[in-house]
C-alpha cells in the first residue's frame, strides 16, 4: 500500500501535523482547568493572586485553544479525506485495469460478484483504513501517551494508578480483537455471496418469473443474508461485551483516584483542581482506548479487504502478450489450425483434439456439429480468448501467441449468440465496433445486419436508449445490433458464433446476402445449428467429439458425411415448410 500512500504524502503529512495540534489543545485544557479551580475559585495560590480576573483570563485562553484545536481538527479532516479518497481512487482504477487484462478463466475463478465487491466495498474499507491510520492512530496514541505523561506531571501517585490500569485495558481489547478478527474476513466473503446472488437474480429475473422460482430465490437470498447478519451480530456482540468492561475498569480507576485524592486533599498534598484534572486525563485516556478499539476494528477490516484487493492487483494476466504488431504481415485474413488440441483450464477435459484446418483469405467457412462438440471453443482460439493446450493457431501465418493481443483482436470481429449490449443509445452500441466510423458507415452496417428497419421505426431512431443488458429489445433485435457492431469493425476476419439463432430463416438469408455484398473480402466463420444458415458457405466443417469429421461443400457432405446427413434429415421437414 505504501506505493500508493507515498504519492500523497503532501496531503498525509499536513493531516498528521494538524492532528498533533488538535490533540495538544485537548491535553492543555485539564491543566488550565486545574488553575481556574485552585487559583481562581479556591484561591489556593500562596501569593494570593486569583479571583475573577484569573478566571476570565484563563477562560479566554481555553476558548482560544478550543477554537485553534477545532480549526486543526477541521483541516485534519480535509487533508485526511484528500489522502484516503485519492489513494482509493488510484487503487480502484488499477484494479479495474487489471480486471480488463484477465482471461476468461480468471474471471470465472474470481466470480463477477466477488470482483464487484472487491472494487467497491473492499476498496472503501481500504480508504477507511488509510483515513483511520492517518487520523485515528495519531489521535489515540497521543491521547493515551499524553494523558499518562500529564498525569505523572500532575501527581506521581495518580500517574502510577493510571499506568497500572493500562495493561488490563489493553488485554481486554486484545482479547476481543483476537476473537473478532477471523469473523471480519468471513463478513467480506459472505458479502461476496450476497452480491453474486443479487447479480444473478436481477439479470435473470425473466427466467425466475417464467419458472415461478421467486420463492426459491427469496429463500436463497434470505439464507445468505441471514448468514451475513449472524456473523455481523457475532462481531458486534464481542465489542458490545468489551465496551462496558473497559468502561467499568476505567470508572474503577476514577473511583480510586477520587478516593486517593480525598486523602491527599485532607493531608494537604494535593488540591481539588488536581483531582479534577486527573479525572479529565483519565477520561481522555479512556476515550483514546475506546477510539483505539474502533480504530483496530477498522484496521482489521481494512487489512482483510486489502488482502482481497491485493489478490486482484497481484494477479498476472494468464495470456502473455506477444511482440508482433502485424506490421510485416499482409492484411489478408488467413487462418490455420495446426494439430490443435484444447481443454478449458481447470476442467481436466479435452474439448478439441488434433484439429488441422486451413481457411483461405476471403473464404466463408461454416462450422457445424452437436451441442458441446467444441464449435465455440474452436473459433474462440482465433482472437486468443484462450490458449491452445497443444499445437498452434496462425493468423496471417503468425502464431496468435506471438501477436500483440490488441493488434490481433483489431483484425477479428466477433458476434456471439449471447448479445452483450450496454446501457447506451443504439448508435453508441453499434459504434463500439469502430468509434471513429461515419454516420453513413454506421447506418450501412445496420442495414447489412437487417437492423435499420426496426431502429428507424423506434421513436428516437438511432438515439434510442438501450435498457441494461438490452432488456428493452427482443432476442433477434439484440443479435442484429451485435452483428451490425461486428460488420462495422474494419476487421479482416468476421466470426459469427451462432449469432443468428434468434432470427427467422428469411431475415437470416437476407443478412448473409447483404453481408457478402458489403464485406466480400473478409474471411467469415459461421458457427450455426441450422442447415439453412450454412448451405451457401464455401466449405462446411463438421465437428464430432472435438475432432473434424468432414469438411466440404453442402452437396459433398450430403453425399459423404453421416453426421451431416442426420442433421439435414432432422431439419429438412422444418426447412421445407419454412421455404414453402
Amino acid at each position: 500500500m505504501w506505493n500508493y500512500a507515498k504519492k500523497y504524502l503532501y496531503f498525509a503529512i499536513p493531516a498528521a501535523l494538524f492532528m498533533v495540534g488538535e490533540v495538544s489543545m485537548d491535553l492543555l485544557q485539564p491543566g488550565l482547568m486545574r488553575q481556574i479551580v485552585d487559583d481562581g475559585v479556591l484561591k489556593l495560590d500562596a501569593s494570593g493572586a486569583g479571583g475573577l480576573e484569573l478566571i476570565v483570563r484563563l477562560g479566554l485562553i481555553m476558548i482560544l485553544l478550543v477554537l485553534f484545536g477545532g480549526a486543526c481538527g477541521a483541516l485534519n479532516n480535509m487533508f485526511v479525506h484528500l489522502t484516503s479518497q485519492n489513494i482509493g481512487n488510484e487503487i480502484r482504477k488499477d484494479c479495474f485495469r487489471r480486471i480488463m487484462t484477465f482471461s476468461f478463466p480468471q474471471m470465472d475463478r474470481f466470480g463477477t460478484g466477488s470482483l464487484v465487491t472487491r472494487v467497491t466495498n473492499d476498496i472503501t474499507q481500504v480508504q477507511n483504513l488509510v483515513a483511520q491510520f492517518v487520523r485515528g492512530m495519531i489521535r489515540t496514541t497521543m491521547l493515551m501517551g499524553g494523558s499518562i505523561f500529564c498525569m505523572f506531571r500532575l501527581n506521581r501517585q495518580f500517574g502510577w494508578m493510571l499506568l497500572c490500569a493500562f495493561p488490563l485495558l489493553a488485554g481486554c481489547m486484545g482479547l476481543c480483537l483476537y476473537k473478532a478478527g477471523p469473523q471480519l474476513l468471513r463478513l467480506q466473503e459472505q458479502l461476496d455471496r450476497i452480491n453474486s446472488i443479487l447479480q444473478e437474480d436481477v439479470s435473470g429475473i425473466r427466467v425466475i418469473k417464467a419458472c415461478v422460482r421467486e420463492g426459491y430465490e427469496k429463500l436463497r437470498f434470505g439464507k445468505a443474508n441471514d448468514a451475513l447478519v449472524g456473523t455481523q451480530l457475532h462481531v458486534l456482540m464481542i465489542f458490545a461485551f468489551m465496551n462496558p468492561v473497559m468502561n467499568a475498569l476505567m470508572y474503577i480507576v476514577v473511583a480510586l483516584l477520587v478516593l486517593s485524592g480525598s486523602y491527599q486533599v485532607t493531608a494537604g498534598t494535593t488540591t481539588p483542581g488536581t483531582i479534577m484534572a486527573a479525572i479529565t486525563y483519565t477520561t481522555q485516556m479512556l476515550n483514546g482506548i475506546l477510539n483505539l478499539v474502533m480504530l483496530f476494528q477498522t484496521i482489521s477490516k481494512g487489512i482483510a479487504s486489502w488482502k482481497r484487493v491485493r489478490e486482484v492487483l497481484d494477479s498476472q494476466p494468464e495470456l502473455a502478450d506477444g511482440s508482433f504488431a502485424g506490421e510485416t504481415a499482409k492484411r489478408r485474413g488467413s487462418i490455420a489450425f495446426r494439430d490443435v488440441s484444447f481443454g478449458f483450464p481447470g476442467t481436466g477435459r479435452t474439448v478439441l483434439r488434433h484439429i488441422n484446418l486451413t481457411i483461405r483469405p476471403g473464404e466463408t467457412v461454416a462450422i457445424m456439429g452437436a451441442t458441446g462438440c467444441g464449435k465455440s471453443a474452436l473459433v474462440g482460439l482465433i482472437p486468443r480468448f484462450y490458449d491452445v493446450t497443444a499445437g498452434s493457431v496462425l493468423v496471417d501465418g503468425v502464431d496468435v501467441r506471438e501477436w500483440r493481443q490488441k493488434a490481433l483482436r483489431d483484425r477479428v470481429a466477433v458476434a456471439a449468440q449471447k448479445s452483450e449490449l450496454f446501457s447506451r443509445s443504439i448508435r453508441e452500441n453499434i459504434a463500439w465496433g469502430d468509434p471513429g466510423a461515419s454516420e453513413e458507415a454506421l447506418r450501412a452496417a445496420a442495414k447489412a445486419a437487417q437492423a435499420d428497419g426496426f431502429i428507424s421505426a423506434a421513436p428516437e431512431g438511432y438515439d434510442t436508449l438501450v435498457a441494461e443488458q438490452g432488456n428493452s429489445l427482443s432476442g433477434g433485435q439484440k443479435q442484429r445490433l451485435s452483428i451490425a457492431r461486428a460488420v462495422l469493425k474494419p476487421a479482416e476476419i468476421l466470426i459469427f458464433d451462432d449469432s443468428t439463432s434468434a432470427l427467422d430463416l428469411k431475415t437470416e438469408a437476407d443478412l448473409y446476402g447483404a453481408l457478402n455484398a458489403a464485406r466480400p473480402e473478409a474471411t467469415k466463420l459461421i458457427v450455426a445449428q441450422r442447415i439453412a444458415s450454412v448451405r451457401q458457405a464455401d466449405r462446411i466443417v463438421v465437428l464430432r467429439d472435438g475432432q473434424v469429421e468432414a469438411c466440404g461443400t453442402h452437396d459433398v457432405l450430403l453425399r459423404s458425411c453421416k453426421t451431416y446427413q442426420d442433421i439435414y434429415c432432422s431439419q429438412i421437414g422444418e426447412e421445407g415448410t419454412d421455404n414453402g
